[in-house]
Formats: structure tokens, C-alpha cells, sequence
């Protein structure tokens, strides 16, 4: 099984794929029913199931799938779960016409990859094959949009912070009574925006990987303010999360760093 570790009370970290496929998903329990929040790739939606068996029992099935944000490392699993389990999947408002395969927004929102390599790619295929393929990636039939202000589906000890930038409608999801955050990629622990850091996959809290970020300077926004919360646990969709004495010290230091 792919790494499944618990990293705060109730809160698991599924590390799934390695290399350029790694993605992080959580699994967490909250009183008698959990949530899934994230769902790596479309092949990693065995090891997800595998992972909700291990932990809450055979036939476990989730009260709602949440979405960080609609990128194919973090919600490509999410058709095949969301039939398997018959659970409802959320994502912010700001984010339902990515999620529905809506080509205009899919446009507009495209981060710097997307713009200069993937859409022109697909524009070469023709316009209905491009229809075609974003209708194959789209959760159109699954994804409904979710009041951030109304507290989290399935989760009612839990808000929804909006940290827009990598995606227009990115959310982190933190836990009221001791600052558990789990922040999709508005926040990670692995540097992603400097080759160095690509390569050794040294611990370190960095902001969103700008190629794949919409609004640069949004990103870097929703990353202060998520560090500027102190969180107990940073648990990101891209590196190891990070708890205690250890998450206290990268976040010093990465508000050091913004502001040198």
C-alpha cells in the first residue's frame, strides 16, 4: 500500500505515486462518519478505497469527497469513487466551472503550463476532439459547489478557508480546536519552484508552484495568509506533512523569507 500514516487525531495522510505523479490525499474522521479530502490521479482510486477499508472498516464509505481544488493530481479519482461510494463531491464556487469541463474557464483559469504547452496541444487536435477530452476530465455529473461560510460538508468541526491563486477557487480546510490545516497546494513542504528543490525533495514550506498557478500574486497572498494562522499541522498535497516543533520552525521561516 502506498504510505498511510496518521498525522494528527483522526487525520490520515495517504502519500500516493511517486516522482512526478506524487500526490497527497487525507482521510479524516470526524465523530462517527470521515471525509476524503483530495483524490490523486485516476489510478489511484484503488489505493484510496484500500486506504478507507484499512481505517474505518470494509464497505467504509465517505459522508463527502472535498476538493482542495480541480487539478488532475488532486481529483482524478474522483469519478470512480464518487460511483463506488455514491458520496457527494464539493469544491468551492469559484471553482464549479473548472470542475464542470467548462472550456471557457479552463481557459481563463489556466496556469503558465496550460497556456503554453497543453491548450495549444489540444487546440492542434481540432475543436471537437478538445471538447471531447476536457468532457472526459470533467466531474460535470459529481461536483457541486459548497457555502465556505456555512462551515464543511461532512466535516462540522472544520472551516474552509478560501485561498485563491493557484486555482480561482483553491480552499484549505482547518481544524477549529488545534490548527490541523490541510492545504492542497496553496501551501506545501516540498520546494516545487526551483530546480534544487525539485530535485533533492528537501523538507521546506513553499508557496504554489508558479508554472501551474493561475495569479502569481494571489497564490503568494493565500500563502501568507495560511502561514500567517500558524498552523499546528501543515499537511499539503505535495510533500510530507509536517506537525509540531518541526511545522512552528518552516513556518517562521518561510514568513522570514517573504519578507527579506
Amino acid at each position: 500500500m502506498d504510505t498511510l500514516r496518521e498525522i494528527a487525531p483522526g487525520v490520515y495522510w495517504l502519500a500516493l505515486g511517486k516522482g512526478l505523479r506524487a500526490a497527497n490525499a487525507y482521510l479524516v474522521g470526524s465523530g462517527s462518519s470521515w471525509a476524503l479530502i483530495d483524490a490523486g490521479w485516476p489510478r489511484d482510486a484503488q489505493a484510496i478505497r484500500r486506504a478507507a477499508e484499512s481505517i474505518f472498516g470494509s464497505g467504509a464509505r465517505p459522508a463527502a469527497i472535498l476538493l482542495t481544488h480541480v487539478h488532475p493530481d488532486h481529483c482524478g479519482a474522483v469519478p470512480e469513487l464518487a460511483a463506488a461510494w455514491d458520496a457527494p463531491v464539493w469544491v468551492h464556487p469559484d471553482e464549479l466551472g473548472i470542475a464542470q469541463g467548462d472550456a471557457r474557464a479552463i481557459c481563463d483559469f489556466a496556469g503558465p503550463i496550460d497556456r503554453w504547452i497543453v491548450l495549444p496541444a489540444l487546440r492542434l487536435t481540432g475543436a471537437r476532439r478538445m471538447e471531447a477530452t476536457l468532457a472526459r476530465s470533467s466531474l460535470k455529473d459529481v461536483a457541486r459547489a459548497f457555502d465556505p461560510g456555512a462551515g464543511v460538508p461532512g466535516l462540522p468541526d472544520w472551516d474552509a478557508v478560501s485561498t485563491p491563486g493557484h486555482t480561482p477557487g483553491h480552499v484549505t480546510f482547518v481544524r477549529r480546536d488545534d490548527r490541523v490545516a490541510i492545504t492542497g497546494d496553496a501551501l506545501v513542504t516540498v520546494d516545487l519552484n526551483t530546480l534544487r528543490g525539485l530535485l533533492l525533495q528537501k523538507p521546506r514550506i513553499a508557496g504554489a508552484p508558479w508554472y501551474t498557478s493561475w495569479d502569481r500574486r494571489q497564490a503568494k497572498a493565500s500563502a501568507l495568509t495560511l502561514a500567517g494562522m500558524r498552523p499546528r499541522v501543515v499537511a499539503g498535497g505535495h510533500g510530507k506533512p509536517m506537525t509540531g516543533l518541526l511545522a512552528d520552525v518552516e513556518v517562521r521561516d518561510f514568513l522570514s523569507r517573504q519578507v527579506a
